[in-house]
């Protein structure tokens, strides 16, 4: 089975967002009692974001074990695998138990849609793609440049742009999960320099599209391609953004953008709340989504 946490490279990153997100919607904590409890109706058969936590006999404060996004796997199975001793994730809680090392076990959980999990995947999972120029025409026009590959199928699409003096503040940053997950190896990516530019650069999230009725490389060719001839100040919105955007002063380089997409079957991507789901996840507000 695979679990969007389980991307070694990206592990710590991954775990430290979930850990945001379940903070951001103020869930409360549930005592675990028995494993056995998973198997009731209301948690046999849902997706969930979900976390399990601890408290000691000196510390009462629940501290983060672990967080994942289950969107493979029902939520009700994963977590017996996590409450019974004789699966290795079970086994590792049982036994600090047993040796004192903590008194309680919790667990909390999000229910997501599949649309949602595939919109936490776009985030946490797919890496931007930079939009090329083409050299200015016209006078003071650019071309965007699409790059190919984009698939002719439903998904989700995010347009991001790279500003170095804007960095968004999460209202919901939550705990520090680096000190509050225990038992999480600390490793660096050997793949990080890809990653480590995309973040020098901070790419802010400003759209997310929902490719429904058309493609993907539909709806991105009409973001991207629009007609800067009949530019109007008055346009808003994603379109008038990129269009703008084209329109640049002699020396200078327009507005770095970027793209990522993940492709949805169409059936499931009229469920959820995708917006609200991706900017708990970023931690700010999508600038040109109503």
């Amino acid at each position: 089975m695979v679990y969007i946490c389980v991307n070694f490279s990206r592990k710590q990153d991954v775990m430290q967002n979930i850990v945001q997100i379940l903070e951001s919607v103020q869930l409360k904590w549930e005592l675990f009692q028995s494993w056995t409890d998973f198997s009731r109706l209301h948690l046999s058969n849902k997706l969930a974001i979900f976390g399990i936590g601890y408290n000691t006999r000196w510390k009462e404060d629940i501290r983060y074990h672990y967080a994942e996004i289950s969107s493979q796997v029902p939520l009700g199975k994963r977590l017996r695998e996590y409450f019974n001793s004789e699966k290795p994730e079970g086994r590792i809680i049982m036994t600090r138990v047993q040796k004192m090392n903590w008194k309680n076990v919790y667990y909390k959980f999000l229910e997501i849609t599949i649309s949602e999990a595939r919109c936490l995947e776009l985030h946490m999972e797919v890496d931007w793609i930079p939009i090329a120029h083409s050299k200015p025409t016209g006078g003071n026009v650019v071309q965007y440049l699409l790059p190919g590959g984009i698939p002719k199928s439903p998904g989700l699409y995010a347009i991001g742009y790279e500003d170095c003096q804007e960095k968004p503040h999460s209202p919901h940053a939550g705990p520090d999960p680096g000190k509050e997950i225990q038992g999480e190896v600390d490793v660096p990516s050997p793949q990080a320099s890809l990653r480590v530019e995309m973040e020098s650069t901070r790419i802010i999230y400003c759209y997310l599209g929902i490719a429904e009725v058309r493609t993907l490389q539909q709806c991105l060719f009409l973001h991207f391609q629009a007609n800067t001839k009949t530019f109007s100040k008055e346009w808003v919105g994603i379109n008038g953004f990129l269009s703008q955007n084209c329109i640049v002063e002699p020396g200078v380089s327009p507005k770095s953008i970027y793209i990522k997409f993940v492709e949805v079957e169409r059936d499931f991507l009229s469920a959820g709340s995708l917006v609200e789901c991706l900017e708990k996840a970023i931690g700010y507000p999508l600038k040109f989504n109503n």
